[in-house]
């Protein structure tokens, strides 16, 4: 009984933030898109018991939710570490050698084609075909801070200092 009144109380948690995201949009539906990108924001990924709960509340079709998640390559429905580094292997990105960065990242994370995330959910390694910022490749991003002309070291000089800061916290 106890063990099913604290997993109802984490569940009440969980969806708090969930029915605060859905105020600040007045439940309307038309705002669904803005509304995932809040959960997101928040859970830094959309587990599949918030999106059936947020197709309840706004009157929707667990499918439309679902069909509007895995749409978007913005949405995630798998969980992403706290910096989620993107790598550009657009045709510029990859001419400057942007493999060796992937596969320097790769070793020091110990991540693969199937592992992208962290087991600590600190890092989240993905490529991406064009970052936007050819001018400056090959082009790392870590969550939103845009790193030019990078190399396996500086990449890596990146990670480590994210991880000793992170210690010291």
């Amino acid at each position: 009984m106890q063990r099913s009144r604290e997993k109802s109380t984490r569940q009440m948690r969980k969806f708090e933030k969930v029915c605060q995201i859905l105020e600040r949009h007045s439940y309307d539906p038309a705002r669904l898109i803005p509304i995932l990108q809040a959960v997101q924001d928040e859970y830094r990924y959309l587990p599949e018991e918030v999106l059936t709960y947020l197709a309840t509340a706004l009157g929707l079709p667990p499918a439309r939710v679902f069909g509007v998640v895995t749409f978007y390559a913005h949405f995630s429905l798998q969980p992403k570490g706290k910096y989620v580094i993107r790598i550009c292997d657009g045709t510029a990105c990859h001419v400057k050698r942007s493999i060796p960065i992937l596969e320097a990242l790769r070793s020091r994370l110990q991540l693969d084609d199937k592992r992208q995330t962290t087991r600590d959910m600190l890092f989240t390694l993905e490529t991406v075909s064009c970052l936007g910022a050819c001018g400056l490749a090959p082009v790392v991003v870590i969550n939103d801070e845009v790193h030019g002309q990078m190399t396996p070291e500086s990449a890596m000089a990146l990670v480590d200092a994210i991880i000793a800061e992170e210690e010291d916290k």
